[in-house]
């Protein structure tokens, strides 16, 4: 699981030299006659001495499923739908039987479970609640799930816990919805007693924790803590690392990279986003020798004793279940006003690690595929279609370490109806070390939804820049520290949330063709200098490596 330091300082001399024989190549000066192999620019190079404590690049290479694996698991077949009463004639509601086959995969240890070729109404959600179960159809053009009902149908009215008339479908649950069971039963009790939970690792109240150890101070890239007592510490464990923040936030200063314009910035009215506060971190533990903690990633921040750190206890977790090769087709209404969502939704995962979806398209869904208090999970080869959505893709309460690729958002199928609104791929609530890459956006944009996301990738993306941004003026900050936007290719030629120099924290825009800003502009919310990064501007495709994440992993 975990690398050694000396494992790291090889592979990284290695990474280097590749870089700097590049460069010697190539240049680093950006033409219009730029050889095919592109060019390598500084920040690679700065980044290969230095992975995971660069000021501007954060260190993606593990984000995630099992630490961002090429192959998923494959389980055995345990159950085939038609075997509990599905029927593929479009007509029977199979939403039961097909949740019958997932509860018995679930009690017989997991498995997978098949949905064969057809067209299989359900008029209820589907609900994936147990470790290592697998949902898998015949292939996303073979196998349909024709859903006929909204979650506030299924499951009632679900009102913001900040107050006001929205509607929560619009940024949580899934008509196909994987949670660990007792999280899903506890957010549904909530919901219909009206007692608007927090969605996340620690319970609607976050009282569900319990303190493992502390943990001594130790700097933002360490794979390696020491703790006060690691008798209740294995190999392979899932623990949260929990940081609180002090009076001077000087937590939320430092995911904002520091300096005068953080420490001159007013936190206290942000009331939403100090609500995100403590960050909780889920991490598998690699080693344990002695007091001496390995985790399986490096750490995310500096833990520093002014912020009371910890290894806790969290909810039982959602692990090793995944959704395969079939589409989700919501019956197809007109899209709802801004924040007034009824819940036809895509896929969402919570409260889940080390989970997955491949080859799953959406259609026709108030939003697409939700990320809540999700971490080092995987979506590979995704699709968004239909009469569009509000947020095709979302990433929101504290999900760390996922991995988004080759992913699409087609454009929509009817014009958008008056007073909705479009978002793109979304991140917001402390969400921190996502990556998005190898995808295409036929409409949308990188949308920050403020809440102080830090640290999040976006690389070798095709986007029609037509999207907005949300988020509360009290969410706080539209960024936080380590934003990386590399090779980006904006087919509308729009600057707003793409060319972010200007906006985000000690972060980079490397590789980016000639935008202008138009419609939507933001000022920065930190004065004083940025220290963000520009590098290859006004180019298309010739950065290299070409793949951020891909060239993090090979290193």
């Amino acid at each position: 699981m975990g690398m050694g330091h000396a494992d790291i300082s090889r592979r990284g001399l290695l990474g280097g030299a590749i870089a700097v024989a590049a460069v010697a190549v190539t240049g680093t000066t950006a033409t219009a006659a730029a050889p095919p192999w592109g060019q390598v620019p500084v920040l690679w190079r700065e980044f290969v001495r230095t992975p995971f404590t660069h000021p501007q690049i954060p260190y993606v290479g593990r984000a995630g499923c099992h630490g961002g694996a090429a192959r998923f698991p494959r389980r055995p077949v345990v159950a085939d739908v038609t075997a509990y009463g599905a029927v593929a004639d479009g007509t029977t509601d199979s939403a039961p039987a097909i949740n019958r086959a997932i509860t018995a995969a679930g009690r017989a240890g997991g498995g997978t479970v098949l949905i064969p070729p057809g067209t299989f109404r359900i008029d209820g959600l589907i609900r994936i609640g147990y470790d290592n179960v697998v949902l898998r159809g015949a292939g996303s053009d073979r196998t349909t799930l024709y859903a006929t009902k909204n979650l506030t149908e299924l499951i009632g009215v679900y009102g913001s816990r900040y107050g006001g008339d929205k509607s929560a479908w619009s940024w949580a649950g899934g008509l196909i919805w994987l949670a660990p069971t007792a999280r899903w039963d506890s957010l549904v009790a909530a919901i219909r007693a009206r007692a608007w939970p927090f969605e996340g690792w620690t319970g609607n109240k976050r009282d569900e924790w319990e303190t493992l150890t502390t943990v001594s101070a130790a700097q933002q890239g360490s794979w390696t803590v020491t703790v006060a007592d690691a008798r209740r510490l294995r190999p392979g464990q899932l623990v949260l690392l929990r940081l609180a923040d002090d009076t001077g936030h000087t937590l939320l200063e430092h995911m904002s990279g520091g300096g005068p314009g953080p420490e001159a910035y007013s936190w206290d009215d942000k009331t939403k986003l100090t609500s995100y506060v403590p960050y909780e971190w889920p991490v598998r533990i690699a080693r344990v020798a002695g007091r001496k903690i390995t985790f399986e990633r490096p750490l995310p921040l500096d833990v520093r004793p002014e912020w009371d750190p910890r290894l806790t206890t969290h909810v039982r977790p959602l692990t090793g279940a995944g959704v395969e090769g079939l589409t989700l087709q919501a019956i197809e209404t007109p899209q709802s006003p801004h924040l007034l969502d009824k819940g036809y939704n895509g896929v969402a995962f919570q409260c889940a690690y080390d989970c997955w979806a491949d080859d799953v398209v959406v259609r026709h869904v108030d939003n697409g595929f939700g990320l809540i208090a999700a971490s080092s999970c995987t979506l590979r080869r995704t699709r968004v279609a239909g009469r569009g959505s509000h947020h095709p893709y979302f990433c929101r309460e504290g999900s760390h370490d996922n991995l988004i690729e080759d992913f699409t958002i087609e454009q929509r199928t009817v014009p958008a109806p008056p007073n909705t609104q479009l978002h793109g791929i979304n991140v917001e609530g402390l969400s921190s070390y996502n990556v998005w890459s190898r995808g295409e956006m036929q409409m949308g944009t990188f949308d920050s939804h403020r809440g102080l996301p830090f640290a999040n990738v976006r690389t070798d993306i095709t986007v029609n820049n037509n999207g907005r941004h949300g988020g509360d003026a009290i969410a706080g900050p539209l960024f936080g520290a380590r934003f990386t936007h590399w090779n980006v290719r904006v087919t509308n030629g729009r600057a707003g949330l793409m060319k972010i120099d200007g906006l985000a924290p000690y972060s980079a825009t490397v590789g980016l063709n000639e935008v202008t800003e138009f419609d939507q502009i933001d000022v920065p919310d930190f004065t004083g200098d940025l220290h963000s990064r520009l590098e290859l501007y006004g180019t298309t495709d010739i950065v290299r490596p070409r793949n951020l994440y891909e060239a993090q992993r090979e290193l």
